[in-house]
């Protein structure tokens, strides 16, 4: 068969509608074959014919064009698009660039295309011909913020392939947290408790360099860029604030004047920059702060969105007597005000994110935010628990009063909603959930199956308790032993009424392709006898009935080896890929499984030498893992069970 002729028509030259041009060009080359061979063509205006697909966003099409759009609040912030495509030829219209590369990735996903996981051995790429390129659709985001939040142990590649992964499943925003995110690189770099890697080089400039990068690939594709959030009570002092490693810091009486009083005593808050409040009462600490935010914005335009926190710790509030009686969400407020007054008279139009985030989950009893557009609610519930989603109906309880660092934090669902609720009685505007589902609990629930199902419902429950949208703070290395947590998570922030198995359905079909039932059921069952609640210190630490299920997952792997062994030699390309994880991950379950069930029988030291030797195999084989798996935070979050 010859080649033959395929044109993309784009109307603009953003960034975003390049690049959606440029990925139906590469994808529908592997498609056909390369039987077709797409040529991009720029326009200068909307003629629709029959033998093009065009890509357009509304700021570039007629008003009688746009209007076929569905009605959103923003379009700046909100995405929406509509695709009129049969047999490869027609319009892709989005509400903004962004929209448009969405929509570009629904067309293939209709065609058959999946992205399972990030990078190349992530993409399941169908033979087909042009007529699959099919999609007659018109859809809006349920909600506005789609968000995927750096964390863990990451090389740059960990980072670049979940930008590219991200609007591929839906994500719309990507954020980098501290000015230069230099923690999580460093991690990786010097190979932070991995016996068998020596550290590389690794400095603050090549973080910053990475941030970059970074940039360039979210502008590339129209990406909601949000940034810093931890930092702002050291760095306008002249204290680094990389991470949260603990050192002995030589400061000046000056800065020593304006760090909180705890016990009599102002001081670097157990060693750690970012982890310590400030004398906030005083107006020269707040001017400092809001005045160094405000550089940061009118230097850095490119940041859509500055999240302003205050320290990263609890029950270290100044207790000076000009700080003692009143609470730090009014002196937070008060800042939050400062600060828009300043970057208004500026001319900057960057949004500030702040924080309802331990002690600040009490809201201000005294200020009230002015100018409520400039600011975006977070909540960010980190004490709750991840055995129930959240609860939207029912009576709410009363907060528990303010005891100035005494407070004790919400672990259910329920009561950390009654605490958003008290602040949205003080804030109406825009505002979504930063949670931890991916940070560490999905270790609890090692086949990530109860992890997905939880997540999901949070997801689809956003709008009923008031929050427009979710933000993950979660590990890069999210993928093992599969993606389904994430491909819920894009799939139900894009339209909240997305069933729940039909998304598990077609993700395990696109990682398996033959077997994939049997798969799905083998991880539901490991999920139910590995018992998260128990992992996550709800049950027991001696618990009889948790060690019968724990008893039973040795023959459980062991029975479903010769399957996967079976499709290691049948499957080929990402499929292949999902096999070989799935044979790792049967072999880290039963070491973790036995050392659970030592440690629920009584026999600690068994378990900790059996958890030993699991440390020891993820450790060997972190090379084979590493875009899957964050051994680092795995090792030592699962560590705590093991002391």
């Amino acid at each position: 068969m010859s080649s033959s002729k395929f044109v993309i028509r784009t109307l603009g030259d953003a960034p975003a509608i390049q690049f959606a041009a440029s990925e139906l060009q590469r994808y529908i080359s592997q498609m056909t074959g390369n039987q077709v061979q797409p040529v991009i063509q720029p326009a200068k205006e909307y003629a629709p014919d029959s033998d093009s697909l065009w890509l357009v966003s509304a700021g570039c099409a007629s008003q009688a064009l746009a209007e076929r759009l569905p009605k959103v609040p923003d379009s700046r912030w909100d995405d929406a698009y509509v695709a009129e495509v049969t047999n490869g030829k027609g319009t892709i219209l989005g509400n903004n660039p962004r929209s448009v590369l969405i929509g570009a990735y629904a067309l293939l996903t209709a065609a058959g295309c999946r992205w399972v996981r990030p990078g190349k051995d992530g993409e399941v790429i169908p033979s087909a011909g042009i007529e699959q390129l099919t999609l007659n659709k018109t859809s809006a985001a349920s909600y506005r913020h789609r968000g995927i939040c750096i964390e863990g142990a990451i090389s740059y590649e960990n980072v670049a392939d979940i930008i590219d992964f991200a609007p591929k499943v839906g994500y719309n925003a990507y954020f980098t947290q501290f000015r230069e995110s230099y923690t999580f690189f460093e991690r990786w770099y010097h190979h932070t408790d991995n016996p068998n890697r020596k550290p590389e080089e690794f400095s603050v400039e090549m973080a910053r360099d990475f941030l970059r990068r970074a940039q360039a690939e979210m502008q590339k594709r129209g990406m909601i860029y949000h940034a810093v959030g931890h930092g702002w009570t050291c760095e306008p002092f002249g204290i680094a604030g990389l991470g949260w490693e603990s050192k002995d810091y030589d400061i000046s009486d000056e800065v020593r004047s304006h760090l909180a009083e705890v016990n009599g005593v102002r001081d670097i808050w157990h060693g750690v920059p970012l982890n310590t409040n400030l004398c906030y009462s005083n107006p020269v600490v707040r001017q400092k702060v809001v005045e160094n935010i405000a550089e940061y914005c009118a230097a850095n335009p490119q940041v859509d969105v500055v999240h302003f926190w205050l320290a990263d710790d609890s029950n270290n509030q100044c207790e000076c007597a000009n700080c003692r009686h009143t609470r730090p969400s009014d002196f937070y407020v008060m800042m939050l005000n400062e600060l828009d007054a300043l970057i208004t008279e500026r001319g900057i139009p960057t949004r500030v994110v702040f924080l309802i985030y331990v002690d600040l989950l009490w809201p201000p009893k005294q200020q009230e935010l002015v100018n409520q557009e400039r600011f975006i609610l977070m909540f960010a519930p980190i004490t709750r628990s991840y055995t129930t989603p959240f609860s939207v109906e029912g009576e709410l309880p009363e907060l528990p009063p303010f005891e100035l660092n005494r407070l004790k934090f919400p672990k259910n669902v329920t009561e950390n909603v009654a605490f958003l609720k008290a602040w949205q009685e003080h804030f109406s505007g825009d505002s979504f959930d930063f949670d931890y589902h991916l940070m560490w609990d999905h270790f609890n629930d090692p086949s990530y199956v109860s992890t997905a199902a939880i997540l999901g419902e949070d997801a689809r429950r956003l709008e009923a308790i008031g929050l427009n949208g979710y933000m993950s703070c979660q590990l890069q290395r999210i993928f093992f032993p599969t993606g389904l947590p994430m491909a819920v998570l894009g799939s139900i922030l894009w339209d909240k009424t997305a069933d729940y198995d039909t998304i598990a359905n077609d993700y395990y079909a696109a990682s398996f392709g033959q077997g994939w039932q049997d798969t799905k059921q083998y991880l539901e069952t490991l999920s139910q006898l590995f018992c998260p609640p128990y992992i996550r210190g709800e049950r027991p630490v001696i618990d009889a009935e948790v060690a019968e299920g724990l008893a039973r997952i040795r023959s459980v792997v062991e029975g479903f080896k010769p399957t996967i062994a079976t499709q290691q030699q049948i499957a080929v390309g990402s499929q292949k890929k999902s096999w070989d994880y799935l044979a790792t991950h049967a072999d880290c379950c039963i070491m973790l499984a036995q050392a659970l069930l030592q440690r629920a029988q009584g026999n600690q030291e068994g378990a900790k030498a059996t958890w030993q030797e699991l440390v020891k195999f993820v450790w060997d084989q972190e090379p084979n893992l590493q875009p899957v798996l964050d051994t680092y935070l795995f090792v030592r979050t699962m560590g705590r069970l093991f002391a």
